[in-house]
């Protein structure tokens, strides 16, 4: 039986989580695509919270194209970072295919000074 969208991704994101952890000093960078809005997260598995965050739903963010959203959010979230101390993030694409809205936001986050 053929699994469903959401299950075929939820077992890819499993299979990526075995893997990628986030600690104080090495965050987690996930990031969640919905149809409309990109969003992107630090995260600290240990501690088990969220260091930043950013969206393109913020105030500052504004684009005509999800792509440039997605640009921009991932300037903002690399911004953040810095602004937190962090320099080294592992990169978790949530089970979306590194690809598109992903890529460019993995694109500008590393432009704007995140290493991963």
């Amino acid at each position: 039986m053929a699994l469903s969208k959401l299950e075929r991704r939820q077992r890819i994101k499993y299979r990526i989580r075995k893997v990628v952890t986030g600690t104080a000093t090495k965050p987690r960078l996930s990031v969640f695509r919905s149809n409309k809005e990109i969003y992107a997260q630090l995260i600290d598995d240990v501690a088990g919270v969220t260091l930043t965050s950013a969206s393109s739903r913020d105030k500052g963010i504004t684009a005509s194209s999800k792509s440039e959203a997605a640009t921009a959010v991932g300037k903002a979230i690399a911004e953040k970072a810095v602004k937190a101390g962090v320099e080294t993030v592992s990169f978790d694409r949530n089970g979306f295919l590194y690809h598109g809205r992903i890529k460019v936001l993995a694109d500008a986050a590393r432009e704007a000074g995140l290493k991963f």
